[in-house]
């Protein structure tokens, strides 16, 4: 044979992923593409004395996966050894997180900074004991009274510092919080340690910045990691001056700088797509259009396979249950927890910025992305994005709703009419469903996140991590969209809304190529596409889905080139 196969894959279910989510036996890789797929005795004719052959042995192979939402600078900058790993299931208990604190610190050089992220009320036992229980600054002075400590939230919209930091920021009970920020004060008026939405940039401005080469380890660091999960690409979603305060900076220029030194140099091992984020949280039209005036392109000479800006990021509100998420009408619970609920000119004045906003960044040319969590603030951007287009009519523009926690029938139905999209979290709603049921009723927190409803209405549903905010197991969001429970209890939340296997694997492939502009060439294991492929240890199909999330990866495979495996499941 005079052009043989370079890797072969046979005897195993193989997922295409293509339009009829076929199921074939064997797959052949030839110069980093996929050069034919079919039974196990018409792929193993393409072998040569030289090919590589891989016995699947019945172990599910599908493509490499496209988590379409992960803050990979963040999420690797946020876990050790560049911070503290305070979530669950690390820590279950305020306790924990203090000792973790403390042995930092005995380490620590005086004076430097303590970070960390993960902390969830949902799961610290005191919490859990006493409803009315926080954390508190004094919970971080006991261990730590003279190095400054941020630690945030899992949802990376709440800080808990110590009385350091708060001194370091110049936090009193006389401070003002930014518009939509939160500090939070106990009886006496005094600030508990407790950081609200756009109030954590008081002290994230503090913490000195990370530079462009630990960002690049970090980058590095979380890429090898994604591998491990069977991730061949990601969409960062957002980096550029309007992440200078979130997540410690690290969604910050420097970080789009990393990632194009690292494709540069050929040491991005991933397919990476940008949304830039020219704007902060509680941003306005002028930040935008000032942002994009900053931010300079992707340079010609890198791949444009490997890094990619392809998308703007604005944020229309903040995240349930915390107080930003913008809602017809109002929710609240015990801690203080609530809706933002503008009504009459201020909502009109809100709305029109928001318009705006997705206007300069549409007719820039830019696919838009729009953090976007209450149903009336995903009334108004949908709106706003239709009025984008009658503006400045453009062909594909692949707009779409970022989380859409409470889209309506309505909303989604517009949407797919314009050829627009959602990308949500299925992983999420399996961490916080309790909590919502507390926070917004039973009703509206089981159609949280309506898969089923966005599929059925034609939307090519994506589905994310948002790592850090959970981690990239996209085996565990596949679960939680066939089972829609609660990782608590394992209470049903909202079962109408539970998808098949097909609806949920696209989610993390082929549609995921879509919102990347990028499903002619990737998201599917069909003849010419690149050979990014996903290797289980088990068989997705045949299992239970409860058990889906443990399933290993046992072979990540990047361009034909294999870059993770677990067991040796190949021969050298």
């Amino acid at each position: 044979m005079p052009h043989p196969a370079d890797l072969i894959f046979i005897d195993g279910d193989v997922l295409t992923v293509d339009q009829a989510f076929s199921v074939a036996q064997a797959v052949a890789v030839r110069d980093g593409r996929i050069l034919a797929v079919g039974q196990t005795t018409e792929i193993e004719a393409l072998a040569g004395p030289r090919t590589r052959v891989v016995d699947l042995a019945g172990r599910t192979l599908l493509p490499g996966i496209n988590d379409s939402h992960l803050h990979a600078t963040a999420w690797g900058l946020t876990r050790p050894p560049f911070a503290l790993a305070v979530g669950h299931p690390d820590v279950a208990s305020i306790a924990d997180i203090a000792e973790a604190v403390r042995r930092a610190a005995a380490t620590t050089p005086a004076g430097k900074w303590i970070t960390g992220l993960g902390w969830d009320l949902g799961y610290l036992a005191e919490c859990l004991a006493d409803p009315g229980r926080r954390p508190h600054r004094r919970d971080l002075d006991a261990v730590s009274p003279d190095h400054p400590v941020c630690l945030t939230d899992f949802s990376g919209h709440m800080l808990w510092v110590n009385s350091r930091a708060l001194e370091i920021a110049g936090i009193t009970r006389d401070t003002s919080p930014p518009p939509g920020g939160v500090v939070y004060v106990d009886a006496a008026g005094e600030p508990t340690g407790m950081l609200g939405e756009s109030a954590m940039s008081l002290v994230q401005r503090c913490v000195p910045p990370v530079g462009v080469e630990q960002r690049k380890r970090a980058i590095r660091s979380a890429v090898a990691a994604l591998h491990a999960e069977g991730v061949t690409s990601f969409t960062e979603p957002g980096l550029g001056p309007g992440g200078t305060e979130i997540l410690g900076g690290s969604l910050g220029t420097e970080s789009l700088e990393a990632y194009i030194e690292l494709a540069r140099a050929g040491e991005l091992a991933a397919r990476v797509r940008v949304l830039l984020l020219p704007a902060p949280m509680g941003g306005s039209a002028a930040d935008v259009a000032a942002g994009l005036r900053e931010l300079a392109a992707v340079p010609s000479d890198v791949d444009p396979e490997r890094l990619a800006v392809i998308g703007v990021k604005v944020f229309a509100d903040g995240v349930p249950p915390n107080e930003t998420a913008w809602m017809r009408e109002p929710y609240g619970m015990a801690g203080g927890h609530g809706a933002l609920c503008v009504h009459g000119a201020d909502a009109a004045l809100r709305e029109a910025e928001l318009t705006e906003m997705i206007r300069i960044a549409h007719a820039a040319g830019y696919q838009v992305g729009v953090h976007t969590t209450g149903d009336r603030a995903i009334d108004a951007v949908v709106a706003a994005f239709v009025a984008a287009d009658r503006a400045h009519p453009r062909a594909d523009a692949r707009h779409y709703v970022i989380h859409a926690d409470f889209v309506s029938v309505e909303n989604l139905a517009t949407l797919a009419a314009h050829g627009y999209s959602v990308n949500m979290n299925p992983a999420i709603k399996w961490t916080i469903a309790d909590l919502m049921d507390e926070v917004v009723g039973k009703t509206l927190s089981d159609y949280q996140w309506p898969v089923r409803s966005a599929a059925e209405a034609g939307l090519a549903v994506c589905a994310g991590s948002d790592a850090p905010i959970t981690e990239p197991n996209w085996r565990q969001g596949v679960a939680s969209m066939l089972l829609r429970e609660s990782k608590a209890t394992g209470r049903p939340s909202g079962p109408e809304q539970c998808v098949d296997l097909a609806t949920a694997v696209r989610a993390y492939t082929i549609n995921a190529a879509r919102q990347d502009f990028a499903e002619s060439w990737k998201g599917s294991v069909e003849v010419g596409k690149v050979a990014d492929l996903c290797v289980l240890g088990g068989d997705l199909r045949a299992a239970d889905p409860h058990d889906i999330p443990g399933i290993p990866i046992g072979l990540t495979v990047l361009g034909g080139e294999i870059v993770f495996d677990r067991e040796g499941v190949s021969p050298a």
